[in-house]
């Protein structure tokens, strides 16, 4: 994408996506630090949310966690199914980009009735119903949002997590500066036209790769930029039964593809089910790549932003208007008071 060009820059959507760079570069570790005390206080970190604002901010949180050994074990769960466990060893971080998410409010107030004594809120606006009723609650600074698909802001409440579990356990959370320019080469390098074009006629698009967050969101982001029908098949699931009904109008775009699996992919996917495999990776693959800069500890950032870039060029070249859908909207199901 170029923000030079009208058919890019008269897009809130593409505008709040390159305004993700800076937001990055200006990030401060030490937002997260007033909560560490009390988190330590419980047995574990329960983060909730729906959508984008829980997918690829608490799925990356996890997978970190998991990496690195980090020892506050880190869950999430949608906040409807939440409200049937038992999370009072728990510290509960519920995120709502819009702070009036009805999900997202329904279970700070059960928590609350339960006198839960550790629930906090991430939020991108100010004087909301979560902030309201949440016990502390960290606004983001990356601002308001007038696309209905959230970009900025899932960056940033990825990064508020990722400071969060490194004051738990005494790391330092450096190179976000290199992060940044990493993020804004991929944003804004050019994707071939024939990738575009066979995203572009696929009648859906798969894709796979970790749990950890980047290809769950960018699934969602497909319905949301392109109108195109997706899924997101976790690890290898791929290849486990799926591949039956798979045909050569679809496409599956692999993040960070697993070098031991590419072959058999191939095999099954390709040659057998007919369908087209696109991969981004840092290197070069058997599929038609897109290669990307190796983000290394942050490498789920710029997995993310490629992808962006990916749909972008598609939706751009499907002609729709990025920032209206049809159905969806920015509050996908805004509180009420009874």
């Amino acid at each position: 994408m170029n923000i030079k060009e009208d058919k890019y820059s008269k897009f809130a959507l593409i505008r709040e996506m390159l305004q993700t760079s800076e937001i990055i570069r200006s990030f401060n570790p030490g937002v997260s630090e007033k909560f560490v005390k009390a988190i330590r206080s419980k047995k574990g970190l329960f983060l909730t949310g729906e959508g984008s604002s829980r997918i690829f901010p608490a799925k990356r949180a996890i997978y970190a966690t998991m990496k690195y050994g980090f020892k506050t074990p880190v869950i999430t769960e949608g906040c409807t199914q939440a409200m049937e466990y038992d999370l009072k060893d728990l510290a509960v971080f519920a995120a709502s980009n819009s702070g009036q998410t009805k999900e997202v409010i329904r279970m700070v107030l059960d928590l609350k009735k339960k006198n839960h004594d550790a629930i906090f809120g991430l939020t991108a606006n100010k004087n909301t119903k979560l902030e309201e009723h949440a016990n502390v609650t960290h606004v983001l600074s990356c601002g308001k949002e007038d696309a209905v698909a959230a970009t900025k802001s899932v960056f940033e409440q990825g990064l508020f997590y990722d400071s969060l579990l490194r004051n738990l356990h005494g790391v330092k959370m450096t190179g976000l500066g290199e992060l940044a320019d990493k993020v804004q080469q991929v944003l804004t390098a050019p994707i071939d036209s024939e990738i575009t074009a066979t995203i572009r006629n696929a009648g859906l698009v798969y894709f796979a790769g970790r749990d950890n967050g980047v290809a769950g969101e960018l699934a969602l982001k497909t319905n949301e930029i392109t109108r195109k029908k997706s899924d997101f098949l976790e690890g290898t699931f791929a290849l486990h039964g799926i591949e039956e009904i798979m045909n050569k109008n679809e496409v599956l775009i692999w993040m960070d593809p697993f070098e031991a699996d590419q072959d058999k992919f191939y095999e099954c996917l390709v040659k057998g089910a007919g369908i087209s495999i696109i991969a981004v990776s840092t290197k070069k693959t058997i599929f038609p790549t897109i290669i990307i800069p190796d983000g290394g500890e942050y490498s789920e950032y710029v997995q993310l932003a490629a992808g962006w870039n990916i749909l972008v060029e598609t939706g751009v070249a499907l002609g729709i208007n990025l920032d209206k859908p049809q159905r969806a909207r920015k509050v996908g199901n805004e509180y009420v008071p009874e």
